[in-house]
């Protein structure tokens, strides 16, 4: 009889929810009883709130049990686990879980189905087709498929990244550098998390496409230093990866070279800004650099550098593989393609869903998220992580696109929400973005450095002044807001300002004013 396949994530989020003690415990149970069982541990699907999520593979497909705690597993061999039997924790077959069905999973794919360290495994679920096609094609055509699959940058700023890699394409220099920013510091964000500890060959794929069609011979991967098993994956990946021959010297026997390292972050939020990122790979301390020259041109140790976030290199192996058109026929107007988009704060059922852009804010808090965890109604909703816009109601049936979001002072960002119910003050809410912003910012320039510290100082007055004397510091507050939105140098400083404004525009009640901006009765 041969072994039944047990599946068990080694994903952090399940980590933190005792998977590693569920693995011991079937492990510990099935030996005892005499059979034969092989545990995979494979990344999450996603489905936070059911982890640790337990899958047999049976002739039906795969079966889902969860959450499962170590004082479970009994009784599940009882119920028949490697047949897939009846229990309490039985969820049915994974892939026909409605949460999962209804997604478009393109660049989540394998994340949870495979071993994420399993390079057999990852081609044999597609994995490094798009390489070979791009090492079949002249790399100025392999810059045009990303071009003309409309990809834009998903780490929130949506610049197109085919433009960036032409752009380094097109440079002379002695050396050009991929560098990969996984310096995922944002609230309620862990899309690239899950990539770099559930698909890691993805991303190292994507970045290998890059460095081969534009000329650059290696690439960085800046993981936050808050991420050590993504650390640890992904230094055994590349190690596994060069081995096999897709890193280094002869890529896939191509004749190219192209070599990659991992760096961890030094800790800092603002080092997820591209350039204070690239001083501090070059061993600095990280503050942002004026622009220009633009890092395509002038970027690590000076050289032409192609700058992109992880789910932004993990989209471009699929590209290659289906084609451009396959991956631009999802979405909607310039926004192409597919978003992970994370749910997490006040949420009944939170995780990942990559849907096409196009879906709503309603459709994803309430058909994916189950509504709030606590079984209020829903006040206020972050997107865009702490430096995104709080959207009201009001809004919450605008498609998720990056224009649509920019009309009405909001942004997509790295595709992150987090969710408030009705008992939630958005004075202190926006007295915390301010405060963030003075904690994290490297100090470069005064609007960010001075006026996140003011701005602290004002909200502080709204929520303490008389009635009379608030409205002259609500203004202070739009103006010192202003300021900052113009005046300074990075994101920093420039975005901090869009979840006050938001507060302040769609919450007045909470500052003690009217709509008008005048003191509440």
């Amino acid at each position: 009889m041969s072994a039944v396949r047990i599946y068990v994530p080694r994903d952090s989020a399940a980590l933190a929810v005792g998977a590693e003690e569920v693995a011991q415990a079937i492990t510990a149970e099935a030996a005892s009883r005499g059979l034969q069982i092989e545990l995979i541990r494979n990344g999450s699907r996603g489905m936070f709130w059911l982890e640790p999520l337990v899958e047999v593979q049976t002739p039906q497909g795969r079966v889902a049990y969860g959450p499962v705690q170590p004082e479970d597993v009994a009784s599940l061999f009882d119920a028949g686990l490697l047949q897939g039997g009846a229990h309490a924790l039985g969820l049915g077959v994974t892939d026909e879980l409605q949460w999962l069905r209804s997604q478009d999973r393109l660049t989540f794919a394998r994340i949870g189905v495979t071993d994420p360290l399993s390079l057999a495994a990852y081609e044999e679920h597609g994995g490094l087709a798009g390489l070979r096609i791009a090492l079949s094609f002249a790399a100025a055509d392999v810059v045009q498929q990303v071009l003309d699959s409309g990809l834009r940058g998903r780490g929130g700023a949506a610049f197109p990244a085919g433009i960036k890699w032409k752009t380094v394409a097109a440079a002379q220099a002695a050396r050009k550098f991929i560098v990969c920013n996984a310096d995922e510091g944002d609230s309620g964000t862990f899309s690239d998390r899950m990539v770099m500890e559930g698909d890691p060959f993805m991303l190292i794929e994507g970045m290998a496409i890059a460095g081969i069609s534009t000329g650059a011979t290696h690439g960085y991967i800046y993981v936050r230093s808050e991420y050590p098993h993504a650390v640890a994956t992904l230094r055994e990946a590349v190690t596994i990866a060069r081995a096999a021959g897709v890193l280094g010297d002869n890529v896939l026997a191509s004749g190219k070279a192209f070599e990659l390292e991992v760096r961890m972050a030094a800790g800092s939020y603002v080092c997820g800004e591209e350039t204070a990122m690239l001083e501090s790979i070059e061993g600095k301390r990280g503050i942002v650099r004026a622009k220009p020259p633009l890092p395509a041109l002038q970027g690590l140790f000076g050289m032409p550098t192609v700058i992109n976030n992880v789910i932004t290199f993990a989209s471009v192996p699929i590209i290659l593989a289906k084609g451009p058109v396959f991956y631009r026929n999802y979405g909607v107007g310039r926004s192409h393609g597919t978003l992970p988009i994370q749910l997490a704060g006040n949420v009944k059922h939170g995780g990942l869903v990559e849907k096409a852009f196009g879906i709503t804010l309603r459709q994803l808090m309430f058909d994916y998220g189950g509504g709030t965890a606590s079984g209020r109604p829903v006040k206020a909703v972050q997107v865009g992580g702490p430096l995104g816009a709080y959207v009201p109601e009001s809004q919450w049936d605008i498609p998720f696109d990056y224009e649509a979001y920019a009309a009405v002072g909001a942004v997509v960002g790295h595709g992150g929400i987090v969710m408030h119910d009705d008992t939630a003050d958005m004075s202190k809410l926006a007295r915390y973005a301010m405060e963030f912003c003075a904690i994290e910012s490297c100090g470069k320039c005064t609007p960010c450095r001075i006026g996140s510290t003011r701005g602290v100082e004002v909200i502080d007055k709204i929520r303490t002044v008389d009635a009379q004397t608030r409205p002259q510091q609500v203004k202070l507050l739009r103006d010192l807001c202003d300021t900052m939105v113009n005046g300074s140098l990075c994101a920093m400083g420039g975005m901090t300002p869009y979840p006050v404004v938001s507060a302040l525009n769609h919450y007045p009640e909470d500052f003690g004013i009217t709509a008008t901006g005048r003191e509440a009765a």
